[in-house]
């Protein structure tokens, strides 16, 4: 069934728009899509810049005429040109990017540099950047493209970067000391839930059952991710011993795609959109999502260090509300298309937008001849829940990483900032969530956070001995 043509926000400018035979339902065929898709991207050269202005631009054309049959009657009538001009006259672009919320408190630091990994998880902090809202909070930002999650931690360490795309298990394994010298970290978001897949190799396609995997190399990008602590809980569940049965390298993202290619792996459970992109390639196909495994899982996180927030409260306070912004547009279905527009080009991802747009809008081919709709496949609900952080310590007690007697709800509000995050979504209008404890489900287990010792030690499967 193709898309309705409302949900792509980037043809509000056509008057004329038909077509079935694609995921945005304007051409032939899904060959004829990728085609303009690249064809676009090449002729506009990456040029951020006007790519903020088509967006308020289009975004104020909803506004001002919600339903699409004003918006096509007011386009045949006046013209693109004009109905363009006549936005700005209404709005000028330049006037509101260079507004600052000096309400706020002056910044310590304006200029920053944020490190990040080219997955779709990262959305938020990418987006807030080309979208103008780092620099509505009065910051200049620098994103700053990093080759590996080990590289992310020790360019925080070494205070090379002043804020990072952190995986979640990071900070808090950081702040314990646990892989690294021990520095205080603080998450402000969460970048993002669900998101995440187990994919395999094309020829293991007559392999669906977990229980035929034993001998295979698996993938994930770093020792402290909730990438390795679900492969971890889906193959026990499952009745496989992760470190006896199977073989758990660390690669990173960037290179999960060619080592699958190369059969120097036989799958991986890793970010997207590598999955998508090994399925794109014909070399992969999508065993099945993280969200089956758990359903609103935290994926990765948006923070600093302790140092910097006391001695930049302002300036926290701003990339706080910047990626809160960004984080709210993300999680609104309508913006899928625009989000992955604004993220895949070459400074960013560097993906195919059809990639992207499939990862985030969850109408997707599986590799395996189906093409899925499951639009919660990628969220970015940016509530840091302290719950989350203990649940991530059971695992690095449930494996090993660490032993002895763990404070979980200690250590999980060290680090987490959840009573931050509720203030500044107030301050913005967004939701607030009570509590700070939630009871979740793992492939059908419950994990309540006030028994997380008791959770450690009901597995059969463990290293904690």
């Amino acid at each position: 069934m193709p898309k309705a043509p409302e949900q792509n926000i980037f043809h509000t400018y056509d008057a004329e728009r038909a077509g079935s035979g694609c995921s945005c339902g304007r051409h032939g065929s899904q060959r004829q899509h990728d085609d303009e898709q690249e064809a676009a991207r090449a002729r506009r050269a990456q040029d951020v810049e006007a790519l903020t202005e088509d967006v308020v631009e289009e975004s104020l054309m909803r506004a001002l005429f919600p339903r699409m049959a004003e918006r096509r009657d007011f386009l045949r009538a006046v013209g693109k040109n004009t109905a363009r001009a006549a936005i700005a006259s209404v709005l000028p672009l330049g006037a509101l990017q260079a507004m600052a919320q000096e309400k706020n408190g002056a910044l310590e630091k304006k200029d920053l540099k944020i490190g990040f990994i080219a997955i779709t998880c990262a959305a938020p902090l990418i987006m807030a950047d080309p979208l103008g809202f780092y620099r509505k909070q009065g910051l200049n930002v620098s994103l700053n493209k990093t080759a590996g999650w080990a590289l992310i931690r020790d360019k925080m360490i070494n205070k090379e970067h002043d804020a990072s795309h952190f995986l979640s298990p990071m900070p808090i394994a950081m702040s314990m000391g646990v892989g690294s010298n021990a520095v205080q970290m603080r998450v402000a978001t969460i970048q993002n839930i669900n998101g995440q897949a187990i994919t395999l190799h094309t020829k293991h396609k007559d392999k669906r059952d977990p229980k035929q995997w034993k001998g295979f190399k698996f993938a994930v990008p770093f020792e402290y991710s909730m990438h390795n602590f679900l492969l971890r809980y889906y193959l026990a569940e499952n009745g496989l011993d992760p470190d006896r049965d199977v073989q758990i390298r660390v690669t990173p993202p960037p290179e999960m795609v060619a080592n699958l290619r190369a059969g120097n792996i036989d799958g991986f459970l890793g970010p997207d959109p590598f999955n998508q992109r090994a399925v794109y390639d014909e070399v992969g196909f999508i065993h099945i999502l993280s969200k089956e495994i758990w359903d609103g899982h935290p994926c990765c996180a948006f923070g600093t260090s302790e140092e910097f927030v006391k001695q930049n409260p302002n300036t926290f306070a701003a990339l706080f509300r910047s990626v809160l912004t960004a984080a709210a547009m993300a999680r609104d279905p309508a913006n899928r298309s625009l989000v992955a527009k604004v993220i895949s080009p070459a400074a960013y991802l560097n993906q195919p937008e059809t990639v992207v747009e499939q990862v985030l809008t969850g109408r997707f081919a599986d590799g395996l001849g189906n093409v899925k709709n499951v639009p919660g496949r990628a969220d970015f609900d940016p509530v840091p829940w302290d719950s989350m952080g203990v649940w991530i310590l059971t695992q690095m007690k449930r494996w090993g990483y660490i032993k002895g007697d763990v404070d979980y709800k200690a250590i999980a509000e060290k680090v987490l900032l959840l009573t931050d995050a509720k203030k500044y979504m107030k301050e913005l209008g967004q939701p607030v969530p009570e509590g700070a404890y939630r009871k979740h489900t793992i492939m059908g287990r419950e994990f309540d956070p006030a028994k997380a010792e008791a959770y450690v030690n009901s597995f059969a499967i463990k290293r904690t001995a």
